[in-house]
């Protein structure tokens, strides 16, 4: 496969993903918090997976967006990398999840039965459990969203194809996939009875969909527009996302919303970035994926080890439940820097290997 330079780094879009982690985060945990309210801002935070979702579609075309309309852009080398960069976490959380299931299980506690479901292994290890092959949510839910990135990067030539085609009309892309989304939502609801925004194991790889091709829309937008004080434009969006939020408006509302904060940050140049741009926002951004992951297995250890060494009941108070909810990155850094990062960089060495000996044994330039 050739390789392809790397773009810019938008350094403010890698922090975002952290700020995206930490919202499903507080989602999760928050039910585990004795108090008697939920923060609507709070019960909107399955809506980190949309921003997740369209800063997907928004990143894949900035990097190979260009390589695939000038035909430079190689299929294999692109799901290479995507399985190199979403595999192994998922196979280790998956595997630790098991793991601390079979023990609650030997310890005599009760835990839901489809946490250990046999039935919905196959699926979980393919990551095709988002698309309607898993009979059931088991083993580590939240990776029923890497099951839809999955099924999004086996499309993306569908998606760059329709997208190269509007780069001239960035504006009619944007309106459309606005449009498109809107739709899609009115029309699932209707038939499905629930918010596509709420799917999961049941049309996951459907709620993908929208907010992906939003994200490669945008990209379009911010080629051809540069957005006069992004900073200001950022953080007012940013505000707007908390009020609709908070106000609970609907989720057709706040995923263009996202769009646009992924947008304004995106035209923030990274030496105007400030703490969006430093070094310990980057790193939170690039140990997102772990945060994400890790969550369900935390959860399970340590709520449950935290309500039994405070002989509270189910719920936790406030300072054990922070205690618990702030260790929450630190046990992620420690899945990235074991498990993520070297994982990843040991399978993008071996396809560098691989590609070297083919180019040794054919004396000419090859396809890594």
């Amino acid at each position: 496969m050739t390789q392809l330079e790397t773009p810019q780094d938008l350094r403010p879009l890698t922090a975002l993903r952290f700020g995206a982690a930490i919202w499903v985060a507080l989602f999760a945990f928050w039910p585990d918090l004795d108090v008697g309210f939920m923060p609507n801002l709070v019960a909107k935070g399955y809506l980190g997976v949309e921003l997740f979702f369209v800063l997907s579609g928004f990143i894949l075309c900035h990097v190979y967006l260009a390589a695939h309309g000038e035909k430079r852009f190689s299929y294999g080398s692109f799901l290479w990398a995507r399985l190199a960069r979403v595999y192994p976490l998922h196979i280790a959380t998956l595997i630790g999840v098991g793991a601390l299931a079979f023990g609650a299980v030997a310890a005599g506690l009760n835990i839901n039965g489809n946490i250990l479901s046999w039935a919905a292994l196959p699926a979980n290890l393919l990551m095709v459990h988002a698309w309607g092959f898993a009979p059931v949510a088991g083993w580590n839910h939240p990776s029923w969203s890497i099951s839809a990135e999955w099924f999004a990067y086996l499309c993306f030539p569908a998606f760059a194809f329709v997208a190269w085609r509007l780069r001239e009309r960035p504006i009619a892309a944007v309106i459309g996939a606005v449009g498109f989304l809107v739709a899609l939502y009115v029309v699932f609801q209707m038939l499905a009875g629930f918010p596509l925004t709420q799917a999961t194991i049941l049309w996951g790889a459907l709620r993908i969909v929208p907010c992906f091709a939003l994200g490669c829309a945008l990209y379009l937008m911010h080629r051809k527009i540069r957005l006069p004080r992004p900073g200001w434009i950022a953080a007012g969006v940013a505000a707007s996302i908390a009020v609709a939020g908070s106000l609970q408006a609907p989720d057709a509302l706040i995923v263009p919303l996202c769009g646009a904060l992924i947008v304004a940050l995106a035209s923030l140049p990274n030496a105007r970035a400030g703490w969006l741009a430093s070094r310990p926002a980057v790193y939170l951004g690039e140990i997102s994926y772990s945060v994400y992951m890790v969550v369900v297995p935390w959860k399970l250890l340590a709520v449950n080890a935290a309500s039994k060494l405070t002989g509270g009941g189910e719920k936790l108070q406030l300072f054990v439940w922070l205690a618990v909810f702030l260790t929450l990155p630190l046990v992620a850094a420690v899945s990235y820097h074991l498990v993520e990062f070297p994982a990843r960089r040991a399978l993008r060495n071996l396809a560098k290997r691989r590609a070297e000996r083919e180019k040794a044994r054919t004396g000419g330039p090859q396809l890594a």
